[in-house]
Order: structure tokens, then sequence, then C-alpha cells
């Protein structure tokens, strides 16, 4: 049974965080850009950036960049500096969430518990919309700190919804995360506003910058935009190779676009499912997603109290309808049924169980009976919101969830019960949400406690892990809807521990589902002289992609030349996964170039068509 109050699902609207200068009535700055300096130059870059007009909003030494507001009239000569590499656009972030918490035990959290597993000893840093350190289910939980001022505080609900799913502590009120409440969370605040709001790529790369400062091991983001950025990028990369394990929302478009930062191959991109394991209609379905984890219908923390409910002496999780009347109603319980028609209830609160009318007529019914309140239980497993209409109502109307309502009405009927549905905007509130946001923290929850039970393990072993153990769900291994399926926390630690699965974790094995093994595949190969004359070398021009079709650096290269000319070579692959081979003093036509192998880092080579004849 959960204490406290839920709230109407929020509609997350745009407006910025801190520093940019803009209000919540304002979008995005259209001026604001990545500036890519070349190594040595950046006192030159900064100093033509301000001769243009620019503002500089962050500089990352590390990536060789700044990120600056420029007017559009100076651009092109920009791109014209010498000591410029690139320019490209600073994108905006949006948090995820869309409205509406049974995830904990299809993730396995409980398993793990039970085997001292609780996150203990891991940071999680979540960037999102600060956090309302006050609520009850973060009392006692770690909060190591945040950045910037006012990380503690949350205007619209976001940031405190999601790290409730990782965090909320086991106290016996609320809901409880997956970590219980053991670990450290660090925040930073980049949304703002009572709508939420926007931000920048830079922003967020000074965010996962600062969790990485900070000790974090795991990063949750429950954001993203539609355009990619390649200094964005490079960036989570190298928070991966310092052994950060980044993770993010897929997005709720519906679609097969890309949403970023989770589409970049060092981030974690997580899918959303309902309390049936089935992909959620608004969540993105594409080669990059990862993993699968609850986001429909998800119960966590938030700053405001829509409503409140107490029967019996015990506290109840509500939530007011929409166009409710603002107000207390008291009295002794009663069971209404359906409340299909108004009954004898004078100064009664009345128990109507939701089905065949509306809400609406409902609460008419109760109100035409004299009751003093109305609480309409579910009809089917789990809470849900609902509406009242243009006539709202001159009591107080809630919704429950089914399980509790039939507690009610099983064992509280004829005792005291007093319903409000006065608003608390800083409160300990719950709500439902829905949203590929709420999957997220999911899995950097269950990464949290899987790496404190093996704390030796490094980033890849962990991914590795939540992948090769997630349950798989629709086609069978790593699809476009599920990735590799809904991760387990048990199963992840059991697989490292070696109770189960792969005894070598490190093993690049191709035929494990592995995020980090990479398929690569000959992308071209053109056979060519390379100068006139009787003894010419033939060069075979060689690209290896990757299994999205991006050019592979660093790969090493086994091509075999057949025919008049016979041999093999190894060669590296380029940044672009350009590499070249050469036949030496040969100029004839009965010659084919096969690639026979390629290898790498948890890399495996698999092409049925990588031979060229001429």
């Amino acid at each position: 049974m959960k204490q406290r109050t839920l709230v109407t699902a929020l509609g997350l609207g745009l407006a910025m965080a801190f520093s940019a200068g803009a209000t919540a009535g304002e979008g995005p700055d259209p001026d604001r850009v990545w500036v890519k300096f070349k190594p040595g130059s950046q006192a030159q870059v900064a100093q033509s950036l301000r001769g243009a007009g620019g503002r500089i909003h962050h500089q990352f030494d590390e990536l060789g960049a700044f990120a600056v507001s420029v007017p559009q009239q100076a651009l092109q000569g920009l791109r014209n500096n010498p000591n410029i590499e690139y320019i490209e656009a600073d994108a905006p972030r949006y948090p995820m969430a869309q409205i509406r918490p049974y995830g904990i035990d299809m993730v396995q959290a409980p398993q793990a518990w039970a085997s001292g597993a609780t996150g203990g000893g891991v940071m999680v840093c979540v960037i999102d919309s600060g956090i309302h350190a006050a609520h009850e289910d973060f009392q006692g939980v770690n909060l190591v700190g945040g950045y910037p001022t006012g990380w503690n505080t949350d205007s619209c609900g976001h940031g405190s919804h999601v790290t409730g799913t990782i965090a909320a502590a086991d106290n016996n009120v609320g809901v409880v995360g997956v970590a219980t409440g053991e670990i450290d969370i660090y925040t930073v605040k980049v949304f703002n506003g009572s709508n939420c709001g926007w931000s920048y790529s830079s922003t967020l790369v000074d965010a996962a910058n600062r969790c990485a400062n900070a000790g974090a091991k795991v990063i949750n983001m429950s954001l993203g935009g539609g355009s990619s950025s390649t200094t964005e990028r490079n960036a989570f990369q190298n928070l991966y190779n310092a052994g950060v394990l980044s993770v993010a929302a897929a997005g709720n478009g519906g679609n097969t676009q890309m949403s970023y930062p989770a589409s970049y191959d060092a981030v974690v991109s997580v899918a959303a499912i309902d309390q049936n394991k089935a992909h959620a209609s608004f969540s993105q379905r594409n080669s990059q997603v990862e993993l699968a984890a609850p986001g429909v219908g998800v119960l966590s923390t938030v700053p405001f109290e829509s409503a409140s409910a107490t029967i019996g002496g015990t506290g109840y999780i509500v939530e007011g309808m929409d166009g409710t009347f603002q107000g207390t109603g008291s009295g002794t319980v009663v069971n209404g049924g359906r409340c299909l028609s108004s009954g004898s209830w004078s100064g009664r609160v009345v128990m109507c169980e939701r089905g065949d009318i509306s809400f609406a007529d409902k609460a008419a019914n109760v109100t035409a009976g004299g009751g003093t309140a109305a609480v309409i239980y579910n009809n089917e497993p789990g809470g849900f919101g609902g509406t009242l209409g243009a006539g709202g109502s001159s009591i107080p109307v809630v919704s429950m969830t089914r399980e509790d309502g039939l507690d009610v009405v099983g064992s509280k009927l004829g005792t005291q019960g007093s319903v409000s549905t006065v608003v608390n905007n800083q409160g300990n509130g719950y709500a439902y949400y829905d949203g590929t946001s709420m999957a997220s923290p999911h899995v950097a929850g269950v990464a949290a406690v899987v790496w404190s039970a093996v704390p030796t393990a490094t980033v890849g072993q962990i991914r590795e892990a939540l992948a090769v153990t997630a349950e798989d769900l629709g086609a069978s291994g790593r699809d476009t809807l599920y990735g590799w399926g809904l991760v387990r926390t048990k199963a992840a630690i059991d697989y490292l521990t070696g109770s189960g699965g792969d005894p070598d974790p490190t093993d690049p094995d191709p035929t494990d589902p592995d995020p980090t093994d990479v398929v690569a595949k000959v992308g071209n190969i053109n056979l060519s002289h390379v100068s006139r004359g009787p003894n010419t070398n033939t060069t075979a021009a060689v690209t290896i992609v990757d299994q999205n079709g991006q050019g592979m650096s660093g790969a090493s290269v086994t091509g075999c030349f057949s025919g008049s000319v016979s041999g093999c070579a190894v060669g590296s692959t380029n940044a672009s996964g350009g590499v070249s081979f050469s036949t030496g003093n040969y100029r004839g036509t009965n010659l084919t170039f096969c690639v026979t192998d390629v290898t790498g880092p948890n890399t495996s080579f698999d092409d049925t068509n990588a031979c060229r004849s001429r």
C-alpha cells in the first residue's frame, strides 16, 4: 500500500536552464554553434569569435572546441578561418517525459537486493531538471551535491521523477527505486521552469563532464534531440573510454528516427515497454536501441501533490481528476459500486469503481446523493488519470489504483475518510508518467546495482552483461524495438560473477549479443592502376564500414590478390575506414582481390561479397 499523493502528469514544454539568457517564453538560440579549433589556435580562434560579435558559453580544451553564439552573418567568414576545423549547430536537447511503477520487479531489482547488491558505493549522475531534495522519499538518500546553485530544487518535476526511479528510499512510504536509496546521487540541472524546457548539446557535454569529475560511474540522460553533433559524440566517447557508462532515452517520436545523445555508439539507448512487456507505441525504434525497460505508467516521485486521501488512518496515493473542485471532503467511507445512480450518501466519502459511465457522471451521482467526496478506483490493475470535462465538480473527485480501491472496499468501509484536492507545489507527490525518459533511469539504476555487486568490472563488462542477460523480446536477437531486450539486474550479476552466462565477459565473441561487438563489412573495393607504363602497380582501395555504414578507423585488414599475381598483406584503416593494397609491378586484368579478415577490439568480420576482379 502506498502512502501520499499523486499528481496529474505534466505536459513538458520548453524553457532554458541557466546561463544562456533565455526565458520560458523564448525558444533555443538559432545562432548557437560548436566551433572546433585546430591544435594550438585556441587563443586566436577565441579572439576571432569575440571580434565577430560572438558570446562564448563553454570552452572544452580536451575537445578543442567552443560553444558560442555568433551572428549568422559572421559564420561564413569564420568557416574560412584557417584555424577553425569546422562549425556545427549546438543542437537543442529536450526532456522526454510524456505523462504518468511496477518496473522494479520487472527488472529483477528485488532479487539483486536479496543477494546484497543495492547500489552502495556507486555514484549515478542525473542530468535533468534538478531534484526536489526535500521529498520524503529522498530522505536518507546520499545526495552528494550538484550543479549549479538550485540543483536541489525542481520546478517541473521531471528530474525528481527520474531520480525516484533510480534511488527512492526503501522507507515504507511512497515508492522504492531500483537501487533502494543506497547509491550516491549527483545532480546537474540543465532544465528549468514549470514546463521543464530545453538546453543545448554543449550544456549537456559540460554537465556530463561535471558528472565524471564528481566521480559518477553512470550518467542518466532522460532527454535528447533529433540532430547529432560530432563534438558531442566525441565527448561521450571520451567519457566511455574513461570508464563512464552513459544511458539515455531513445526518444518518444514513435518512429525510426535517431535521437541524440542516445544514438551515439558510446551511449546506451533505452526503449520503453509497458507492464505486459510490449513495445510502447511512442518509443523510437531504430538500430541504435540497445535495451528496453518499463516506460508506461511509471509511478515515481514529484514535488507536486494534486490530492491526498487518508482512510481508516492509512494514507493512499490518489490523483485529483482534471476539473475537480479544489477543497476537502470527509466522512464515513461507503461503497457506491460503480455509482451508476445516486444513493443515500449524505456526509459520506463514496468509493466508486471505474466503468460503464463517465467520470463526470459518477461525480454527479455522488454529489446528488449528498456525498462529500468521490474516490474512483480502477477496474484493471494499476492507476490512471482522468478528466471531468467542462462541467467540473462541486466536491473533491480523485482516482485510485485498483489494488488500493479493493483494499478500502474490503477492509476500510465504515471508517473515517478524508480527501483533499488542494494542490501543494512543494510536497511529497507521486505521479504516473509515460516515456522513454522513464525507461532510461531503470537501466541506469540496474547498471549501478550490478556495478555495486562487481565493483572491479569495467564499463565494457557492465555494458555487455546488461545486453547478454537481457530478456529477449520481439524478434530473436537484437531488434529495433527492444534492442537486446528487457534489462535484468540479477541475471547480469550472475553473468559477471560466474553464476551464469559466458564465464569470460571480456571475450569479444561475435556470437555473443555484445553491444561492443562491431560487425565489419566491406563498403567498397576499387581496383585501379596507379601510374602509366609497362610495369605498373594495381592498387585495391578498400573501405571498411561497420553495421551502420560508418567508416571504421584503426581496424586491421587482411587483403589478398590472386590470379596472375598472388599474395596477402595487412593494412590499417584510416579515420574514414580506408586502406590500400598494391600488387607491385603488375598491370594485367586477370586479377582478383579479396578482403579475408578484419580485426579490432571486439570486431567480427561478416561479408560474403568481399572480392573484386578485373
